[in-house]
């Protein structure tokens, strides 16, 4: 079962108009979101974020805070799945002939929910790998937009290499992943790109540095260098699918000597704990 413009529908009767600009342009926004045991995790953050990117795309945020919340509810009640991911998409809406410009359209609201099965910590304690390429996405990626080709492309040769993740640079300085957050501990202090528009603040990356100052590790957002990441004591990325996930190999160096840190396994607990608060 789905959300559709107002029904609750099965998925493999859903359907758009053709003249949809989510469908021609990748003209929408969207959101993902977690569920634990049930509740939604931290949904008035992940809201406060697409309204932050309805704004910068200038499409009518078609719910108020309530009513969005009553139908992801009430499409929860659709499956018997403890823990859920939420995808929550808002294209700008159909229009008349294709062209570029857009005129006041009345958006397209689409909601799926599948199953979430978060990595155990022993798995995560294999340790992943990565790769690094440069960064040639706009300038807007704090914008959490569907159009995502680069981020694909990205996320293919990530696959292609057999790694987790892409983390990308843009003049020499580590920006995000294809999909996530980086993080990286020297010294004992975290180390996470700041906020700006070259990166999506996740809301993910908000609860690690959460727990990390639970967890009395100095936190520094500022920027990095590659020399600074392949020097790690601790290399991490972090999305609302993965958690916290630490990668010990990239570009086929070992971090650490390929183990995992102990502030990875502190601020993972921690994490942990904040999901069923």
């Amino acid at each position: 079962m789905v959300f559709l413009n107002g029904e609750f529908i099965p998925k493999d009767q859903a359907s758009i108009s053709v003249m949809d600009r989510g469908f021609l342009f990748g003209d929408g926004v969207y959101e993902v979101i977690p569920v634990y045991n049930n509740q939604i995790f931290r949904l008035d953050e992940h809201l406060e974020r697409l309204q932050n990117s309805l704004d910068s795309t200038h499409i009518t945020n078609p719910y108020k805070k309530d009513q969005w919340q009553k139908i992801l509810l009430e499409l929860l009640k659709h499956s018997a799945e403890k823990n859920q991911s939420l995808y929550l998409q808002v294209t700008r809406g159909v229009d008349s002939i294709r062209k570029h410009s857009f005129d006041k359209l009345t958006a397209t609201v689409f909601i799926e929910s599948n199953p979430l099965i978060p990595k155990t910590k022993t798995e995560l304690e294999k340790g992943y790998c990565a790769i690094t390429q440069p960064d040639f996405r706009w300038e807007r990626c704090d914008i959490k937009a569907t159009s995502l080709l680069a981020n694909i492309m990205y996320s293919q040769q990530a696959k292609q290499h057999q790694a987790e993740e892409v983390i990308l640079h843009r003049d020499d300085q580590i920006t995000e992943g294809a999909t996530s957050n980086v993080f990286i501990i020297k010294d004992n202090t975290l180390f996470t790109h700041p906020t700006g528009k070259h990166i999506l603040s996740g809301i993910t990356r908000d609860l690690v540095l959460e727990s990390a100052n639970a967890c009395s590790i100095q936190v520094n957002q500022t920027a990095f260098s590659i020399t600074d990441l392949m020097a790690a004591d601790e290399v991490w990325i972090s999305s609302s699918t993965r958690e916290i996930m630490p990668i010990t190999k990239i570009d086929n160096q070992l971090i650490n000597k390929g183990q995992i840190g102990e502030h990875w396994s502190q601020v993972y607990d921690h994490y942990q704990q904040l999901k069923y608060a």
